[in-house]
């Protein structure tokens, strides 16, 4: 299992953004994970940017889906092209990322909303990949 976490510091040195992802263990798929921005650095355009960041990583490890869990930013992943998703899916995919395991082991897995996005338009495409 590989991943990313990122952190972005403000000019006061106060961390304004993060995100981070794990892979699955075959590596299709991804878990995106908590794309997060202080609250006085919203609507500039930083969640965005860090889903982006996330996506692009996942992308060039070879991931081909994105997936995640989000009950109250539905809008802002459906305005990056998520749709929603199956959440036992989801959990089959990535059953050994820490927060799936998390997730199933307290039964915050039944409340959650899954949400999923075809990661082929951002993986970069290398030779023999299918046209």
């Amino acid at each position: 299992m590989s991943g990313l976490t990122t952190v972005v510091w403000g000019t006061s040195g106060a961390i304004v953004g993060s995100t981070g992802f794990e892979i699955s263990a075959d590596g299709r798929d991804a878990l995106i994970r908590s794309v997060a921005v202080a609250p006085t650095q919203r609507a500039r355009g930083r969640g965005r940017a860090l889903a982006s960041f996330a996506l692009e990583h996942a992308a060039e490890e070879g991931a081909r889906r994105a997936w995640l869990f989000s009950r109250r930013s539905g809008p802002f992943w459906q305005s990056l092209g998520f749709v929603p998703a199956d959440r036992d899916e989801l959990a089959q995919a990535l059953a050994g990322t820490h927060q799936v395991r998390l997730f199933q082991q307290t039964g915050q897995l039944r409340c959650e909303v899954a949400w999923s996005l075809s990661l082929a338009a951002t993986r970069p495409r290398v030779a023999g990949d299918p046209v």
